[in-house]
């Protein structure tokens, strides 16, 4: 049986958060998960090795008080747009940068960090993709005390997603008809549960350290296909009005006003390079990826199944 471990997870009470934290508590790990609002992780409470600690992860010293006793890391920590103090540099870069120095003050090597295929530091098209690649070429400069393994995953769609669940509202709230930019942008949606695996399999795993794994599904849909797919499971109508890349920037410069921000500039800009993997990942950890038809009726489609923390729940009842 592994070793049990402390860890903290920042970002755990999120849509990938709530599925790693889930896995790590089953496996019988101590998980420390911060918040800055207590409420948000509320449904986490059912899992009884799970404790939630309202803290400013942004704070270098509340962030080396929650890495005090720990034996490992885990960053999900991203945003895919800007708002207020919440910038592409100080969630992605910055953060980084300061968790790497409140690991080392804690004397913790083991890291686990959430990138983005595409992230690239000099030629990333967006802040998004190119404050990601600053993110991870922070970790690999510090690589003499750390363990790392960076996770590099291409959309990642499941129950709570921001991207089916997206599309269908969007649809069902124009009557099936849906402006589209890049209809033609190539994606290799991962099931965020395999996403979750993934961590959770490398965290102990000697041979892991200092790889960067791509993470993405068996199909490689254009982003036109994945609105196709998602209309039909959810029994939508679906009507796309394709869009040249002119109409698309001033699309996004309109809807980046609107709260919330279904769609931003930098969103467009990262929407130019193919979300695709190279070689993926999750077959090097000895993960077979599920097919996006086999996951979203479970979701969106009549019928629904029931999720890791409904079963927690019923346990715990």
């Amino acid at each position: 049986m592994p070793a049990r471990m402390s860890i903290c997870v920042l970002g755990g009470t999120g849509f990938v958060g709530t599925e790693v934290v889930t896995r790590l508590a089953r496996e019988g790990h101590w998980v420390r998960v911060p918040t800055r609002s207590a409420g948000k992780g509320q449904h986490l409470r059912v899992l009884s090795t799970v404790e939630l600690v309202t803290a400013n992860v942004h704070d270098p010293g509340a962030l080396g008080q929650l890495l005090e006793g720990m034996d490992a890391v885990i960053n999900l920590i991203g945003i895919l747009n800007q708002s207020g103090r919440a910038t592409f540099q100080s969630v992605h870069a910055d953060l980084a940068a300061k968790l790497i120095a409140a690991a080392r003050g804690a004397r913790i090597r083991r890291l686990l960090h959430m990138s983005a295929v595409g992230a690239d530091r000099e030629r990333g098209p967006s802040r998004y993709l190119s404050t990601k690649g600053e993110a991870e070429a922070h970790i690999r400069a510090a690589a003499a005390y750390l363990d790392f393994t960076i996770f590099r995953p291409s959309v990642i769609f499941g129950p709570r997603d921001s991207l089916t669940n997206r599309f269908s509202a969007l649809l069902r709230l124009g009557g099936g008809f849906l402006p589209l930019a890049r209809p033609q942008a190539r994606f290799a949606p991962v099931y965020v549960g395999d996403v979750a695996d993934a961590f959770v399999r490398a965290l102990e795993d000697h041979g892991s350290f200092g790889e960067t794994y791509e993470l993405c599904g068996p199909d490689v849909l254009t982003l036109e296909q994945i609105v196709r797919m998602t209309a039909a499971v959810a029994r939508v109508p679906c009507h796309i009005l394709s869009l040249p890349d002119a109409l698309g920037r001033l699309q996004a410069a309109l809807l980046e006003l609107l709260p919330g921000k279904p769609l931003s500039l930098d969103n467009f800009r990262s929407l130019t390079v193919d979300s695709v993997c190279t070689q993926n990942g999750l077959a090097r950890l000895g993960i077979a990826p599920c097919h996006m038809m086999a996951v979203l009726p479970f979701y969106l489609g009549p019928f629904t199944g029931p999720t890791e923390l409904d079963a927690a729940r019923k346990t715990n009842d």
